[in-house]
């Protein structure tokens, strides 16, 4: 599978460029609005693989190459930019029938900590559907995951994430893809009206980390 991951060099598009590169034997390609930086940025993930014995290949383009090629794209945008990166997607005629995955979340932050702020729409997820062609199904994952401890490949994971879709066909799709991930399980939600109860999980799960000294890259397990 072609798997393309925007923003991913970023915090979140790292962590999953790495374990999915890790762990799966899709082809991964980071996309960036600066082609330059993801060249650069996927070469120095192929060596951190190689340093941990995993060889494989990581491309890296801009955005609109990245998602033109992908069977599954996954939005690591910040939640700011995520709808005109899709618009933009929209406009560049690239977008026909690939998955779309969001794992952006809407927070601000104050002196006590971060706090939830979705768009007007309910949440990012719903934010990008409403954007995206009728012809792209779009789904919401990965939301809750620490970025830092997927970066690291030496951490071991046992988490869970919950995965939104208003066709449980696409649900189905992204749960096998997260399969794939050592150490993460992932668990249908519902459909995309309950991405906000999803979404508002992060920023609880930060403030926990923040005032936790041992609690840092904190997740979630449902049992």
């Amino acid at each position: 599978m072609e798997l393309a991951i925007l923003g991913g060099t970023g915090d979140i598009g790292e962590g999953l460029a790495m374990r999915f590169a890790s762990d799966t034997d899709h082809a991964i390609t980071i996309g960036s609005r600066d082609a330059a930086k993801a060249t650069e940025r996927a070469s120095a993930y192929e060596e951190r693989l190689s340093d941990h014995g995993v060889e494989t290949g990581i491309n890296g383009t801009d955005n609109s190459s990245a998602a033109a090629g992908a069977d599954v794209v996954i939005l690591a945008i910040p939640p700011h930019h995520v709808g005109d990166t899709v618009e933009a997607l929209t406009a560049d005629d690239v977008l026909s029938d690939q998955l779309l995955i969001s794992p952006a979340v809407g927070m601000n932050g104050d002196g006590d900590g971060l706090h939830y702020r979705p768009p007007s729409t309910g949440s990012v997820t719903e934010f990008v559907a409403e954007r995206a062609p009728e012809s792209v199904p779009v789904a919401g994952a990965f939301h809750n995951l620490a970025a830092d401890r997927l970066a690291d490949l030496e951490a071991t994971l046992d988490v869970d994430t919950l995965v939104v879709a208003d066709d449980p066909a696409v649900s189905e799709r992204v749960v096998a893809l997260t399969d794939d991930l050592a150490g993460v399980r992932p668990i249908p939600a519902g459909p995309l009206s309950n991405a906000a109860e999803v979404e508002s999980l992060t920023p609880l799960l930060i403030n926990i980390a923040r005032y936790n000294e041992d609690m840092h890259d904190v997740g979630v397990s449902f049992t």
